[in-house]
């Protein structure tokens, strides 16, 4: 094991990241998508975890290395900002600009969603996502991506209670051992937490409860009480006896 870390930490960090992901594969875990930050996203990337039945979602680097067509021209992230920019698109609440376009991986064309992202509110400052799922929302795209902002704040813990970055280990092998006493100890606390702390414990499900419920005018939600008021009361016959029936019904239709 000890060669195998040496040999992992003198290759492309990309090469690594592929052969863990086919290691946890063939360990049994299941999954659907690779969420990781602009150090692996690139094409082959991407390209390559297709081909494992993995969609992912990562965040672009703004590099001119990196082209992508789009309309029969080929260009860098920039470029497509700018001509997204002179659209007559109009930018949404959670994102400004969303399209699907195309990038070249051994002679393959391979289509891919990228969604352009206000940072702190300046249109001139924007993240770009990229996933290969096209079918998915934006805001999907974003929710999803949000999830890897886990990984920080472990690394926020872990260095500031966890003496991750504070150790006088010189040997290779030693700092890995290192990490792998952080990463216990933090998986420790975070188990303690949830269990006796965070309500949140059934899987995602509080992901779902979290969602922010669509806005609705005022005016709807009153027109929508009274007809279906109405609608309760045409099952009844008008008197003060089955009011409170009638209530009971309506409770029973909105839950």
């Amino acid at each position: 094991m000890a060669y195998k870390r040496r040999d992992q930490a003198q290759r492309k960090m990309s090469d690594v990241a592929l052969e863990l992901i086919d290691s946890a594969l063939k360990s049994g875990i299941k999954a659907k998508y690779v969420l990781f930050d602009s150090r692996y996203s690139s094409p082959r990337m991407f390209s390559e975890l297709l081909q494992r039945g993995l969609f992912a979602v990562g965040m672009l680097k703004k590099a001119k290395k990196v082209y992508f067509r789009y309309r029969g021209r080929t260009m860098d992230v920039k470029s497509l900002y700018e001509i997204l920019c002179r659209t007559k698109w109009s930018t949404k609440g959670k994102y400004l600009y969303s399209s699907i376009f195309t990038f070249n991986v051994d002679g393959q064309e391979l289509p891919v969603k990228l969604v352009f992202v206000t940072k702190r509110g300046d249109k001139n400052n924007y993240l770009v996502l990229e996933t290969t799922k096209t079918s998915l929302e934006s805001t999907d795209i974003i929710q999803m991506y949000d999830r890897r902002w886990q990984i920080e704040g472990y690394f926020k813990v872990a260095k500031q209670y966890l003496q991750f970055d504070k150790t006088q280990i010189q040997k290779y092998d030693g700092l890995c051992g290192h990490l792998a006493v952080v990463a216990l100890a933090y998986d420790i606390l975070a188990l303690n937490q949830r269990e006796y702390i965070d309500d949140r414990t059934i899987g995602d499900i509080f992901y779902d409860y979290g969602r922010s419920l669509p806005d609705i005018a005022f005016v709807d939600a009153l027109d929508w009480l009274i007809k279906s008021i109405n609608g309760l009361v045409d099952n009844f016959e008008m008197d003060s006896s089955v009011l409170n029936q009638i209530f009971d019904e309506f409770i029973k239709r909105i839950t």
